[in-house]
Parts: C-alpha cells; structure tokens; sequence
C-alpha cells in the first residue's frame, strides 16, 4: 500500500491545456516526507563541504537512497522520485519552478500563488503542474535569488527587482501589497545573446533593416528603443549594443543589470535601493550623472522611466552621441510625449518648448517595438526624429511592418516596407564611410 497517493491530473506534460479553475495541489503526506528528506540532506551535506555541482548532486542521491531504506519502506518508486526531485530544485535551485527556468522553450514564468504558477511559451500563457507547498514557501525561493545581489524583501520593503546569474529578471512582491500571498515574475533571457541574425530569422526584422541599424548605431546616432512590456525592447538593446565597435569604452546602466556586451571596454553600472533605514538609495538618474566623468564614449542606460530622462537627454546634447536606451511607448510618438514627462518629473519648471527642442536635439532615430496579438515580436517602425516644426517635433517612417492577414492558425502575416524616403542624416552616414543602397528605399512612395 503506498504511503500516499501521488495527485493526478489530466495531463501531466509541461504543455497542458489552461483551465481557470483548474487546482492542482499535492497532499499533505508529500510535504512531511519532503521536509523530512530536506532536513536530513541538509545535516548529512554540512559533512561533505567545498563540493562542485556535480559532487554534490551525485551526494545527494546517494544520501537520499540511504534516507528512503529508512523511512521510504511504504513508498513506490515513482513517490521517491518526485520527493528526491522536488528537494533536488530547493537545494540546487529555485523550487518547483526550476524545470521551467532550464526549459529553454519557456520565456517567461509566473507565480501568483502556491497552486497558481504559469508560463510562457511560444507567446501563449499556459498553467504549470509546479506547485509550492505555501505561501512561506515562496517567499524561501524569492529571498534566495534576491539575496546574493544585496537586495531585500520584507514588509518594510514589500517590492523588489533583481537578476538571476544568467540575466533573468525577476520582480517579487509580497503581502501586505500582494493580496494573495508572495508574488514572483521571472522574464528569462537566453543563455547565449541573440544577434541580429537571430533576430532576422525569427521575424523581428528584415535584412535590410538589420543593416541599416547596424551603420546607425556604428555612424554613432542617438537611438531609443520603445515598445510596450514584453515586446523585446532590452533584446534588441543588447543586439543594438553589439555593433559598437570594440575600441570604444561603453558605460551601461541599469536597474538590474542584463545587457550582455562582448566588448572589451565595458563598465557596468547597477542602481542602488535604499537600505533597511530608508538611505542610501543610487538611483538611475544619480548614476547618469556619474557616468558623464568616466569619459564615455557611449552610455547605453537599459531603461528610461523617470527623472533620469532630463540627464540623458543632456549627456545626448553635450557631445555623447551614439547613446542608446529603451522606454516604454505604445508608438514613436508617444515615446516622445512620455520622454516630456518624465523630464518634467525632475522638478524643473521647464517651458514645453525647450523641452521639445531638447528631445528633437538629442535622438536621432526611434526604433518601436511590438508584441502582436499572436505573440511574435516585431519592430514595427523604424522612424527618423527629423527636429522641430513650431511647437511640434517632425518625425518621419523610415521602415514599416505591415499587417496583411491572418493564417488558419492565428498567425499574423505581413512584411516589412520601406517608405521610400531617404533618411535626413544619410550624408552623415556617408560621411563615415556608409553607402545605403537606393535598394534600401525602393518602397511606397
């Protein structure tokens, strides 16, 4: 007779169906005998110290087989299994979601309550059989990623934003915010960065497009990137920033540091929240301004999204072209209204106009990314900042993505134009050596 009965469901694959009301739980008898195991290997381990990944996985089966001769004599196999796997992920890993951050197929994952975990795969949300024995539970796995990087989380802190070691981003929050109980959002990035080339196969671009940015980014023009969340504005930051030819000493800051550059002269630079007491914060803004003394030749700030916009704008203006950044925008010109805003957020009282002038002044071309409806990403405008005109800033479409149709299967279908229209700054580029084929703009117009 087993020891418990192991909680079945439908479809066990880690591709099954999303039901709302579907609640997947394990029994009690499960967790004594996961804690138990859990504790023993955690006394038996102290005994076999400065092992590598391997040693210590390879330990802990065999420490395992030894626990369940003594107390795993009412269990199947299959029970030991799962209990020994599920101890595996605490001591080794995340917990319950950790075959979901090593399936490379899996972009996102989503824990909203013990029962309540989800993912994303091939831009589909779908329901997990990973279950967490409580809310405490969760909370464990949060403070164990968000503890080596010198974060925190507790209710005098109830939000954080950290990192895995691979780059991942990770948000967590927990009660009295989060109603529910612990809350955790990882976005994973890949092991190895994409490249353009990357990109061109999955769609995100067109060939032409892909180097026309390249001489952008190599002529040292000013790009921002916008898009909504999720739609791959920080991947295609990190594509963008592989093109900045090596010899050149790149300063990048971020929230929580993600970019991947291969470049040899790089200083990375992480914000700071404020400690327990309420000091010591550094934030995006503080370190905008620190980065105009360490002799940039590019700053590449991972994400706009507050006061930080004004210095930005200024290191743009004063002489640090070919400066990058994201932000979020449902199109180019509303990054730009957005851009206003934030300016304003630094607490100066600045005339709309200057602010205008500013903008129009210091970016050069606007890269928008989307996520469509199926779930693809696409770079949906490519768009020139060409300066001002009255009150108003003159943007102009260089490159379009165009909705033809739908597929039997609910893929979008459409193609990436060219408007036809040559950019202003072309000579600029010619004048670094860049040729752009009249093949490039051979488009509507």
């Amino acid at each position: 007779m087993s020891l418990f009965n192991r909680y079945k469901q439908e479809n066990r694959s880690l591709e099954p169906q999303f039901q709302e009301k579907t609640v997947i739980t394990k029994p009690k008898e499960f967790w004594e005998m996961e804690s138990k195991l859990h504790t023993f290997l955690l006394e038996e381990l102290k005994k076999y110290p400065n092992q590598d990944e391997g040693e210590e996985k390879a330990k802990i089966r065999e420490l395992s087989q030894v626990f369940f001769d003594q107390e795993g004599d009412r269990m199947t196999f299959e029970e030991k299994q799962d209990v020994l796997t599920y101890v595996e992920h605490e001591l080794m890993a995340y917990g319950p979601i950790t075959p979901l951050l090593e399936n490379p197929q899996v972009s996102e994952v989503m824990v909203n309550s013990p029962n309540e975990v989800f993912y994303e795969k091939n831009g589909r949300i779908l329901k997990a059989d990973a279950v967490f024995q409580d809310d405490m539970h969760i909370q464990r796995v949060i403070e164990k990623i968000v503890s080596p990087i010198g974060r925190r989380v507790d209710e005098s802190s109830p939000m954080v934003d950290a990192r895995l070691p691979d780059g991942s981003r990770v948000n967590a929050i927990i009660p009295p915010l989060a109603l529910k109980g612990p809350s955790l959002t990882i976005r994973k990035f890949s092991e190895k960065p994409f490249t353009i080339t990357d990109l061109v196969s999955f769609g995100t671009l067109s060939s032409e497009m892909a180097e026309f940015i390249d001489i952008c980014v190599k002529s040292r023009l000013n790009i921002f990137i916008s898009g909504g969340t999720g739609s791959g504005k920080t991947s295609t930051l990190n594509v963008l920033s592989a093109f900045i030819p090596n010899e050149e000493r790149i300063v990048t800051i971020e929230d929580a540091a993600e970019l991947k550059l291969n470049q040899d002269h790089i200083v990375s630079l992480e914000s700071r929240p404020p400690n327990i007491e309420g000091k010591g914060q550094i934030t995006i803004r503080d370190l905008v301004r620190n980065s105009l003394r360490m002799r940039p030749d590019r700053i590449v700030v991972g994400e706009v999204r507050g006061a930080e916009a004004l210095d930005m704008l200024q290191a743009m203006n004063t002489g640090h072209d070919g400066s990058l950044s994201t932000g979020h925008a449902n199109s180019p010109r509303d990054i730009l209204s957005r851009l206003e805003t934030m300016v304003l957020m630094a607490g100066f009282d600045l005339p709309v106009r200057a602010i205008r002038e500013q903008i129009a002044g210091a970016i050069d071309v606007i890269v928008h990314q989307a996520r469509l409806k199926d779930g693809t990403r696409k770079i949906t405008h490519i768009t020139e900042v060409l300066g001002m005109e009255g009150d108003t800033i003159v943007l102009q479409d260089l490159y379009l993505f165009r909705e033809s149709g739908r597929t039997e299967d609910g893929r979008i279908n459409g193609s990436f134009v060219s408007t036809g229209i040559r950019p202003k700054f072309t000579e600029q580029l010619e004048l670094n050596g860049f040729n752009l084929p009249a093949s490039w703009f051979a488009g509507e117009w």
